[in-house]
């Protein structure tokens, strides 16, 4: 009887390993090592090609014979989601959406099924979490139209749901949670990182040969990341990350990886009874409950892809207990927060080096971008000196080391979205003036130095 041969994988990175080991030499992750059994290849199919539902067999082309035209976007009713996806759905793409439990992927997903089946859309929700009748209830929660184009199929075989396919001939497939179907061929547990290796490549396989969109839910880790191999994101057309706090209605849905639009769109959404409503205007959602006459609030306006958002920036500045000054941010760059501090000790004259500095964006979106550097010096010498900024006043630009004001794009997408809300002037770098004619009722005030906007912004 021949010996049952077995390897070693990293649940974390997927490296292979003959023998185990603590710590994965590829990620540096401790005990992720899980045993796996080795599958026999049959050389009959080793090298089969990629075959369509319908037997045909893909072949070279010249990329002038493709027509790329043939397939346009496919647009749902959320304009978030459409902005996040780059326009629309692109037929015959590999979607992957992962968050943490509970924060609305099953919802959006959902509804989505029931918008394309509305719009024409055949549309397949594949469930290995839920029985028909508890996404019955969900859906009828949730508004979702009964029509003859959504197709309800509780399963988690593949061979199953590759019938399936076959038979419904959907345009949509909805995968909820790739981490639960299983290939019987492959002889791991479910979920495994052999198992959620297959899933995706028989899946992607559908997707590509057939035209048809493939949703996927995939679980997270504690640590936030998507949980199996990172091959798997790798496979993937689009990777969607749904955030926020499940205890706050506000979700925010951000593109990690796009192969057909940009990666830097933010979609906005209000989760309620009736399931996930997108928000036209988030600016006045992270503005809405802000304390007039407040230190250590700067209002920035934020660029999110094409979008143009205005975020309060919070700072609190109180004096050391310990030895070591604290520098803690929640949505912000702790540190940028730290070279901001030491931008403006040495430039600025503020003594930050025994001062404790706690930094917020407030709404729970996370800023990245090097716009917001004026705002948080402004924000963290408003509180250090304990003087209010305008609430009519919001401040755009960059903090180089020698402390300069540096300029920054899309300066007249950021100064209109500030007008249309209501603010009489905005700081922003003086060399971003030329070039743009800045609309009315609104007085924008170039800036060269943090000193200068120090002078402007506190009055000192």
């Amino acid at each position: 009887m021949a010996k049952t041969k077995t390897q070693y994988v990293c649940s974390n990175c997927g490296y292979i390993s003959p023998r185990y080991m603590g710590r994965c030499p590829n990620c540096g992750e401790w005990n992720t090592m899980v045993e796996q059994t080795v599958q026999k290849t049959d050389p009959k199919k080793a090298n089969v090609s990629r075959v369509s539902l319908s037997g045909n067999k893909s072949r070279p082309q010249l990329i002038g014979q493709v027509n790329a035209e043939s397939a346009p976007r496919v647009q749902v009713d959320s304009n978030e989601l459409n902005r996040v996806l780059g326009g629309g759905i692109v037929p015959g793409s590999l979607v992957l959406i992962g968050g943490d439990p509970g924060i609305g992927k099953s919802t959006l997903l959902l509804q989505v099924s029931g918008q394309l089946a509305e719009s024409g859309q055949r549309v397949l929700y594949v469930s290995g979490e839920e029985s028909a009748d508890q996404i019955k209830m969900r859906a009828d929660r949730l508004n979702v139209s009964e029509n003859g184009n959504l197709y309800i199929y509780p399963e988690t075989d593949m061979a199953s749901i590759r019938k399936a396919i076959e038979e419904v001939k959907p345009d949509t497939v909805i995968i909820d949670s790739v981490q639960t179907m299983q290939e019987d061929e492959i002889p791991s547990a479910i979920g495994s990182v052999t198992q959620v290796r297959g899933v995706t490549s028989d899946l992607m396989n559908i997707a590509k040969t057939n035209g048809i969109t493939i949703f996927l839910v995939g679980h997270v880790t504690k640590g936030g990341t998507l949980a199996g191999p990172k091959t798997l994101e790798h496979m993937v057309d689009t990777v969607l990350y749904f955030e926020g706090d499940k205890h706050h209605s506000y979700r925010l849905l951000r593109a990690v990886k796009n192969r057909f639009g940009s990666t830097n769109e933010l979609g906005i959404f209000q989760m309620d009874e009736d399931g996930l409503k997108e928000v036209k205007n988030p600016s006045e959602i992270f503005l809405e409950e802000r304390l007039k006459n407040a230190t250590g609030s700067a209002i920035v306006v934020a660029m999110e892809g094409t979008r143009p958002i205005l975020v309060e920036l919070q700072a609190l500045i109180v004096p050391s207990v310990f030895g070591n000054a604290q520098r803690t941010a929640s949505g912000l760059d702790r540190n940028r927060v730290s070279l901001i501090m030491a931008v403006l000790e040495k430039r600025a004259g503020l003594m930050l080096q025994n001062q404790d500095a706690y930094l917020k964006a407030a709404g729970g979106v996370k800023l990245n971008e090097p716009a917001i550097d004026l705002a948080m010096a402004i924000s963290i010498a408003s509180s250090y000196e304990n003087v209010g900024t305008d609430p009519k006043e919001c401040y755009i630009g960059e903090l180089g080391l020698t402390g300069e004001i540096r300029r920054v794009n899309r300066i007249e997408q950021r100064v209109i979205e500030a007008q249309k809300l209501g603010f009489k002037r905005v700081l922003v770098p003086k060399y971003n003036l030329k070039g743009w004619t800045p609309p009315k009722n609104i007085q924008v005030v170039g800036v060269s130095t943090i000193g200068e906007a120090l002078k402007t912004a506190l009055k000192k």
